[in-house]
């Protein structure tokens, strides 16, 4: 049976009153349970619940859940984990935005009607992508908690009981009518004359952009420099010299988006614009940063009069074409990288007229 005290103190007139009632619960195979409240019907409460936890065998202690808050969890996978997982630092602002919206919580207190607050929320001001990464991460954080940092979530994992925000429809922006000739047109006018071979690359490849050129992102934790703009943290080189063999016609990738690497075949044609490129002095394929790349190919786009083309659509195109060609999923997804089956419906999207072919 559990032991309900009345708590004293004094008044301020010093006599002595009932500010509380402190719950103890002893039962034998469980270190004892304490908890202080304020009346004595949520002490009777609690002291049921977890005698009744106790009898079935599921009581899991709640001290550690119920002093670490959401703030305290967030910053310590953003310190112990984050730095170690392959674009980590593209978490770090998720991390900010689930401390501002829960982080004063204890994860004892942390409700799947919180979570679902706070998805609401979160979505009137930015996409359903956004906030199932978001959530993704929180809990990531608190599977971690619970299997390596002696948490105990006597409730579970809250967010597994949260619906995820409905995603809109994956783009199927493919090059059509010629396109694909005025694109490559207007990036041979480019000022900068790496464009016309990364585009080229692009589409013969479906390699991403940041497997391409050399990528930096925004310093994640708003560090200003001297003249008060922000400072760059560097992601990646893009492709590398060292990494093509020309002979054998493959471009290897040693760090990858999903943290695999792979070697990408190369077409004739993809072969003949690599070999047609200049060597430059730090061993980079393509001379250009992902933002340059970014901002010509968005004025190339412009100029040839091609409405709502992104770079990233030329790897939809590119994989598009692999399928059209006869290649099957096992064959594209060593070229892409694609994990499964799933992900790569969302950049198959097969020409009718095409498929009509192969059926005779």
């Amino acid at each position: 049976m559990a032991t309900i005290t009345a708590r004293k103190g004094l008044d301020e007139n010093n006599n002595s009153v009932t500010i509380g009632y402190q719950a103890i619960v002893r039962k034998r195979g469980h270190p004892s349970q304490t908890k202080t409240f304020r009346t004595k019907r949520d002490a009777e409460r609690w002291a049921r619940q977890i005698e009744n936890e106790m009898d079935r065998g599921v009581f899991q202690p709640r001290a550690e859940s119920e002093r670490t808050t959401v703030n305290t969890l967030m910053d310590r996978y953003a310190r112990e984990t984050l730095p170690i997982q392959k674009g980590g630092h593209r978490e770090i602002s998720r991390v900010k935005h689930l401390k501002a919206g829960l982080g004063q919580y204890s994860l004892a207190a942390l409700t799947s009607s919180l979570i679902a607050n706070y998805r609401d929320e979160r979505l009137k001001s930015v996409g359903p992508q956004s906030v199932k990464h978001e959530l993704g991460l929180l809990q990531r954080a608190l599977k971690q908690g619970a299997q390596e940092w002696g948490i105990a979530l006597p409730g579970g994992i809250p967010t597994l009981m949260v619906k995820k925000p409905a995603l809109p429809a994956a783009r199927n922006r493919r090059l059509v009518d010629d396109e694909e000739t005025r694109l490559l047109t207007a990036c041979a006018d480019a000022r900068n004359p790496w464009l016309h071979p990364v585009v080229l690359f692009a589409i013969e490849t479906a390699m991403r952009a940041g497997e391409i050129v050399e990528t930096w992102k925004q310093d994640p934790s708003g560090t200003l420099d001297a003249h008060g703009k922000h400072l760059q943290v560097h992601v990646n080189l893009g492709l590398l010299w060292e990494n093509v063999d020309l002979k054998k016609r493959t471009a290897h990738l040693p760090k990858t988006k999903n943290g695999e690497a792979r070697t990408v075949p190369l077409s004739n044609r993809a072969a003949s614009t690599l070999e047609a490129l200049p060597r430059t002095l730090d061993g980079r394929v393509f001379g250009m940063t992902y933002e340059a790349m970014k901002q010509a190919f968005d004025r190339a786009c412009k100029r040839a009069g091609i409405v709502d083309l992104r770079f990233h659509d030329l790897r939809h195109e590119a994989t598009s074409r692999f399928f059209e060609k006869g290649l099957n999923p096992m064959q594209v997804s060593a070229i892409t990288g694609h994990k499964t089956l799933q992900m790569l419906k969302r950049y198959t999207h097969l020409r009718a007229e095409d498929l009509a072919k192969l059926l005779g």
